[in-house]
């Protein structure tokens, strides 16, 4: 059985999107995003008033309503995702540098896990940037497997798929204590890039434009398994949301500015409309092209599958979304479509 797997923003609460919003009938994990870390080590929520106040589909706190979710779906795991990019991470390497400190988190970690009915953590630091931040990442996956040990509970990671990223790992080591690790294999282009480009290509070109055009969900998990890394560990990526570049029309372009929220569409949203679409069989890569968005690279179904069919060749664990907030309902949705990919047969 492949995993299927979103991540829940907390902050979607606010937009009439409780847990129980999620395509929750092909999903097998939820990541509720973000609980952030206190300079003592200690787990504390960055919405305090959403998390554990505010009522959600008739219970107290959205983290409560995410829990509840396993009363319905009971072979569904739900599990925590401490930190996230910016601030969330800033705390880690501070923490996981200290054996006190890190003795504090994790077991601030078992204890909001096991006070919430949670099944485990998920460890989104972004990124350990040193070689001795990578090794503290180790200790502290270790200090968490000791108070969160297998079987019982689950234990995850988010980490880039760039090289410079993952250079500083011994991920060998850290996969020893992980349950799964889920990388993120998308934002290979966007408003940071000279250059406009796909943004979570399977392949990349044969003569890559630009430095980014070299990264790609390949590239990514060929890098991982050559660091041994065991497949069935590996999650791959999925955005469902859409790198927005305008004034382009295609992949190396030049590009005046970005449309959308923080130069991206969610997913439901796409393609925008008047724009053409198309979708490059080489490379595992969908974009429109039209008037409000320019140049807009992301996924769907079509991409979708030929990434599930690409971690069933592989032999990788599945497949994961950074949002499920951000997919279609219904006919069109990258979730249901990942499902259906990943089982065909099964």
């Amino acid at each position: 059985m492949f995993t299927n797997a979103v991540y829940y923003p907390n902050w979607r609460v606010y937009r009439n999107q409780p847990p129980s919003s999620l395509n929750l009938g092909a999903i097998s994990h939820v990541f509720y995003a973000f609980a952030w870390i206190k300079e003592d080590g200690t787990i504390y929520f960055s919405d305090e008033w959403a998390d554990t106040q505010m009522e959600v589909d008739g219970t107290r706190g959205c983290l409560k309503s995410f829990a509840a979710l396993k009363t319905r779906y009971t072979t569904l795991k739900v599990i925590l995702s401490v930190g996230g990019g910016g601030k969330g991470s800033e705390p880690f390497a501070a923490i996981a540098h200290s054996p006190a400190l890190r003795d504090n988190f994790a077991r601030s970690a078992r204890a909001i896990v096991d006070s919430y009915g949670l099944d485990g953590i998920d460890i989104d630091w972004e990124h350990p940037s040193t070689a001795q931040q990578g090794a503290d990442y180790i200790h502290l996956l270790a200090a968490l497997r000791s108070y969160l040990p297998a079987q019982r509970y689950t234990l995850t990671t988010a980490l880039p798929a760039g090289q410079w990223a993952l250079q500083h790992i011994n991920l060998a080591h850290a996969a020893a204590y992980l349950d799964l690790v889920n990388l993120m294999a998308y934002d290979f282009s966007g408003p940071w890039a000279d250059k406009c480009g796909h943004q979570a290509q399977l392949y990349s070109p044969h003569r890559p434009y630009s430095d980014a055009a070299a990264t790609s969900c390949h590239s990514a998990v060929t890098y991982l398994l050559a660091h041994h890394v065991p497949a069935a560990k590996i999650l791959l990526g999925i955005p469902a949301y859409g790198r927005s570049f305008l004034g382009a029309s295609n992949i190396g372009q030049s590009y005046s500015s970005c449309g959308g929220e923080d130069g991206a569409f969610e997913f439901r949203d796409l393609p925008r409309p008047g724009s053409h679409e198309y979708f490059d069989e080489q490379l595992g890569a969908t974009y429109c092209i039209g008037p409000d968005g320019g140049f807009v690279s992301y996924d769907d179904g079509r991409a979708v599958a030929m990434k599930a069919g690409y971690v069933r060749q592989r032999g990788l664990a599945g497949l994961f979304y950074w949002t499920g907030t951000g997919d279609k309902v219904g006919r069109g949705s990258l979730v249901e479509c990942g499902f259906a990919a990943l089982h065909q047969g099964v």
